[in-house]
């Protein structure tokens, strides 16, 4: 049988990777698990929020959200999943999937002053994003100047990666993201 693909969306925060995610499962019909979702779900189900999580249930989210990939590729279902996978945290939990699925990575890219822009408009935007992301509580666009750019390492494995630019729309378009999601290996 066919191994199930496998597809990483990452990138900095506020680069489009949640957006882009939730267009490409729609389009090509395959489930969506996001990590920030599986942190949603617990929040509303702890009536609680960020702030006020320690560190083991982070790393408990963090756990559960691989058991859940764990699951759908072990019964060779393919999928999409989501977060700011970093390199040095998220890797080793990516490796494991080398030999029992088709893994691909898309990372959302724009420049950092960009992200940092669109993570301020989210944070004004979103009433809820404090309460469940741990976003800087802002009031206005005039504390953009003390909000600092996050660094960002993409996961670096030997499998395809795209780099998609999210500036404006996508670049390459979705068209394309999808012949390379659907790429024979």
């Amino acid at each position: 049988m066919k191994k199930p693909l496998l597809i990483v969306i990452t990138g900095r925060p506020a680069s489009g990777k949640t957006t882009l995610a939730h267009l490409l499962a729609r389009e090509i019909k395959y489930p969506l698990l996001s990590r920030d979702e599986f942190k949603e779900g617990y929040i509303n189900t702890a009536e609680c929020c960020h702030n006020q999580l320690d560190k083991t249930v982070t790393r408990d989210i963090y756990e559960t959200f691989f058991k859940a990939v764990d699951l759908l590729i072990s019964a060779n279902i393919s999928l999409i999943i989501e977060a700011a996978f970093q390199h040095k945290l998220w890797e080793p939990k990516l490796s494991n999937y080398l030999g029992k699925a088709q893994v691909r990575i898309v990372v959302c890219e724009l420049p950092p002053l960009l992200a940092k822009t669109r993570f301020i408009n989210r944070a004004l935007n979103d009433q809820d994003r404090e309460r469940f992301h741990g976003d800087l509580s802002l009031n206005s666009a005039n504390e953009l100047v003390g909000v600092p750019i996050a660094s960002y390492e993409a996961p670096i494995l030997p499998v395809p990666i795209l780099q998609v630019d999210t500036t404006d729309g996508y670049n390459p378009n979705l068209s394309k993201i999808v012949k390379f999601i659907k790429l024979k290996s």
